[in-house]
């Protein structure tokens, strides 16, 4: 099973909650600066990487755990990947598409726009770290649920 988190820019939301998924980042209390900034990947997208799926680690039941941004393509990036797996004659049920979108703050749109679109890393990071903070437990229980729906490594993976 492949797992990817996805996300505007591909820097933030997604790359925080696959951080979570594999014990990078700790799911019983919300994360420090410092292990935000520990991630890989974490406010470090730059433009030429939007649209490219980035490999984070494999999870305790050894699914794949990936991470993207996805720009405005929204729906159509689900399109998209799915219609391409098709192509490659890949099976629908060997990918999740995980859309964090819904749990980004209005505090982590401006740090992002300020740090990865303007370039304005320091004042950009500190806000976009204090809106990770607020919607931590947020991207704690959309991993919970993620991997309540795929428990265990399918068979044809052993």
């Amino acid at each position: 099973m492949k797992l990817i988190y996805n996300c505007y820019g591909g820097s933030h939301s997604s790359v925080t909650s696959a951080a979570i998924h594999l014990g990078l980042l700790p799911d019983q209390r919300t994360a420090t600066k410092e292990e935000l900034l520990k991630v890989p990947y974490y406010d470090a997208q730059v433009a030429q990487d939007h649209g490219r799926i980035r490999f984070l680690g494999y999870d305790e039941n050894g699914h794949e755990v990936y991470v993207v941004g996805r720009m405005n393509l929204g729906a159509g990036y689900e399109k998209i990947i799915r219609s391409l797996v098709v192509v490659l004659e890949g099976r629908q049920e060997d990918i999740a598409l995980v859309d964090t979108m819904p749990y980004v703050n209005i505090f982590m749109m401006i740090g992002g726009y300020l740090s990865r679109r303007l370039g304005f890393s320091r004042v950009g990071r500190s806000i976009i770290i204090f809106g990770t903070k607020l919607s931590y437990h947020r991207f704690v229980r959309l991993v919970k649920s993620v991997k309540a729906r795929f428990p265990s490594r399918p068979e044809k993976y052993l």
